[in-house]
């Protein structure tokens, strides 16, 4: 196998906008696209805030057609994920699952994030029966059913809203006395009538039997313990970034976001390296961020390989 010119890990927003960029630029770029492909926002079900779609797009159906407008540009993908890299060096190395160990002049990391976990009792023991991280995902398994939302920001507004087209009614459990959330998710959730929320509560443990049947739960101002019926209990506390393959090679900051030279926005401190979308960005987190940075990332990547 060759030296590759580019290689982007990851294809959500961020890694398929890069490979866009770079192929238009006939750098034949080759995609890895991990064990998610088209990441998180194949999950969603409508975005409705990235520009061009006044009525919306399904998250699957808009990295679909990110995936083949940069195909057609002559963008290459294949599925593997990678374990170990190394990237001392002028050549950039990656060691992948499948035992292949990739080589490249440069590397655009676009591996995004993935869901938190409470780390409570049940939490792993009842993981995909009755517990999820998905609405889109799982939320048609509950129709007719209790559902209960773990979160207070934008995230869990979306879960909780979504969830309602199924459930008979749901739950949001926050830790705070207010949510985190933006104006416009905040008042959609407060004025649902399926939409209910308990305040100042955190999760103490998730109950069942061959599945969830109820969570126990504290009160963080009074300690009283309670507990409600559930069938349902979906989890939306925030993500973590997929940084940990990148071991000593790239500097993390102290969440495990990828660290990232000033004034660029995608330059890490690697020479021939950079990062996109939300491995590297912990404050703004949209799908639409992601792509910019993606395009950023494959206008540098170019400029490097051909100084």
């Amino acid at each position: 196998m060759g030296i590759e010119n580019i290689i982007i890990l990851g294809s959500g927003c961020a890694g398929l906008t890069a490979a866009l960029y770079a192929a238009r630029a006939a750098l034949a770029p080759l995609v890895l696209e991990g064990s998610l492909p088209g990441g998180l926002l194949t999950t969603t079900s409508t975005v409705e805030n990235f520009p061009g779609f006044p009525e919306g797009i399904d998250g699957y159906e808009l990295t679909a057609r990110m995936r083949e407008q940069a195909k057609k540009f002559g963008a290459r993908f294949e599925t593997d994920t990678i374990l170990s890299v190394d990237f001392f060096g002028d050549t950039k190395k990656l060691t992948a699952g499948s035992g292949i160990t990739y080589e490249s002049k440069v590397v655009i990391v676009a591996t995004g994030a993935t869901p938190k976990l409470l780390g409570v009792k049940g939490e792993k023991e009842f993981y995909t029966k009755g517990v999820h991280t998905c609405a889109t995902c799982d939320g048609a398994f509950y129709k007719g059913k209790e559902i209960m939302v773990i979160g207070g920001g934008d995230s869990a507004c979306e879960e909780a809203h979504f969830l309602t087209h199924f459930g008979a009614h749901v739950t949001m459990v926050h830790r705070r006395d207010s949510l985190r959330a933006s104006k416009v998710m905040a008042e959609r959730v407060l004025h649902h009538p399926k939409i209910s929320i308990i305040w100042d509560t955190g999760v103490e443990e998730i109950l069942g039997d061959t599945k969830v049947t109820s969570v126990r739960l504290k009160n963080l101002k009074t300690g009283a313990i309670s507990e409600k019926k559930v069938d349902g209990f979906f989890l939306a506390i925030g993500h973590s970034p997929q940084t940990k393959f990148l071991g000593g090679s790239l500097a993390l900051d102290e969440m495990g976001y990828i660290k990232i030279v000033a004034p660029s926005i995608v330059r890490t401190p690697v020479d021939g390296v950079y990062a996109a979308g939300d491995c590297a960005d912990s404050v703004y987190r949209q799908a639409i961020t992601a792509a910019g940075m993606g395009c950023m990332a494959a206008i540098e990547a170019e400029r490097w390989i051909n100084t």
